[in-house]
């Protein structure tokens, strides 16, 4: 069995984490949608204390860097898009296949455990967003809000805001952009390229590309 020295191993994941690079490079659009390639994704974060988490991420890579590129690579090149790994990230736009096989997979267990934990209602709310949408589009939560209803805690949720977390969640929908830290929810369609909407893998591709992918980001297991 070959053997490496754990000071390689270390080298070898600072390697594929990006953290070995020189910081000062310059790094164009194209660059940095190669660094996020190569990281796999990077989450979003809601704290704020010197900046978003995810711009300390990616400055941490690249001095360089600024969060309007990043912007222009969500919004306006649609070649990043935002979904969920373990929490709410932002992916290449070519995983999008992959993710689909997500969304058959989860949107059960999701709909189980929001049955228990939302408000009643929101299941008949999915198909009234989305045609929503279709005819008005792009919206944020508040605007559908029944009443006017003013925004309560984090997780207090109307019928209508359960209906575009889970039609997001579940790949009908996409995050089309932010408004400060709000999301905007537009239809899967407007915002994945047509290149990246193809079908989901089969179980056994799925296996091999998750497996593949983890190795090449960690370097080691």
């Amino acid at each position: 069995m070959d053997r490496i020295s754990a000071t390689l191993a270390r080298r070898v994941l600072l390697d594929r984490q990006q953290l070995s690079r020189n910081p000062r490079r310059q790094m164009p659009n194209d660059g940095l949608l190669d660094l996020i390639d190569r990281l796999g994704f990077v989450q979003v974060d809601s704290i704020s204390t010197v900046a978003r988490a995810h711009h300390m991420i990616l400055f941490a890579r690249n001095t360089t860097y600024r969060p309007e590129q990043l912007q222009t690579l969500l919004e306006r090149d649609k070649s990043l898009f935002e979904n969920w790994t373990h929490d709410a990230s932002i992916l290449p736009s070519r995983f999008f296949p992959v993710w689909r096989r997500r969304f058959l997979r989860d949107g059960p267990a999701i709909l189980a455990r929001w049955r228990k934990w939302r408000e009643e209602g929101f299941e008949a709310e999915f198909d009234r967003v989305l045609n929503h949408i279709r005819d008005n589009g792009p919206v944020k939560a508040r605007d559908l809000a029944p009443g006017g209803r003013p925004a309560g805690g984090w997780w207090d949720w109307h019928p209508s805001k359960t209906a575009l977390e889970y039609n997001w969640r579940t790949g009908a929908m996409c995050v089309s952009h932010r408004e400060g830290f709000e999301l905007v929810y537009d239809l899967t369609d407007n915002v994945i390229p047509h290149a990246h909407r193809g079908d989901a893998p089969g179980e056994p591709a799925d296996i091999d590309w998750a497996g593949r992918s983890a190795i090449e980001r960690l370097g080691l297991a």
